[in-house]
């Protein structure tokens, strides 16, 4: 489990398939430092184990399925990506509950500064945003954000300097994919409710 508050961003040293699965080593600073074999790390909003580290790095297996489910796909050497350490018991819970499991992988339609704030639209795939409400909660590549509003099957947030700062989404452009974890609750919600016909 983790909150969406990112800890660091890291940069991609290497991607690339092995025999068993894509190898994936991404350089940090602060998340190599306080992990053990086998702890779960959310890159981009994907929880990962940790299969080996070092004081400067750490490396991932990543199956075929979530390579091709996320925006992993795109990933290349020196591609920055959101990094955030389990949620410990003892923790502070600044964001929300973020499982690291991606729901679908969203486009970037518009990205760009308005007044001090940046303004980002999401379109996600077909059905996808009857889990996302105005002023809910929502991660986009493991960032907890407020949803400003939903429209059609896009979502939109607002930035503060403080996000861009501190995460890789101002390396964003138009175009390319983001992670999308919609609020557990509302698939939760779903299940639960009886099934009412047509």
């Amino acid at each position: 489990m983790f909150t969406g508050i990112i800890e660091e961003v890291g940069r991609v040293a290497a991607f690339a398939p092995a025999a068993t699965a894509w190898n994936l080593q991404i350089a940090a600073q602060l998340v190599p430092g306080s992990v053990a074999l086998g702890d779960s790390v959310a890159v981009n909003g994907c929880c990962l184990t940790v299969v080996r580290f070092d004081a400067a790095n750490l490396w991932f297996d990543v199956l075929e399925e979530t390579r091709r489910l996320t925006n992993f796909n795109e990933l290349a050497t020196g591609h920055a990506v959101n990094l955030e350490r389990s949620l410990q018991p003892s923790g502070r819970m600044g964001g929300h509950f973020v499982t690291g499991h991606i729901d679908a992988l969203g486009t970037v339609e518009i990205f760009e500064p308005r007044g001090k704030d940046h303004y980002l639209r999401v379109k996600m795939p077909a059905g996808c945003a009857r889990y996302v409400v105005a002023k809910g909660s929502i991660a986009l590549d493991g960032i907890s954000l407020t949803v400003a509003e939903v429209a059609g099957d896009s979502l939109t947030v607002w930035l503060i300097p403080h996000t861009l700062a501190a995460t890789s989404l101002r390396e964003k452009k138009v175009g390319v994919g983001i992670n999308v974890e919609v609020d557990l609750l509302a698939k939760y919600v779903e299940k639960l409710l009886p099934v009412r016909p047509g």
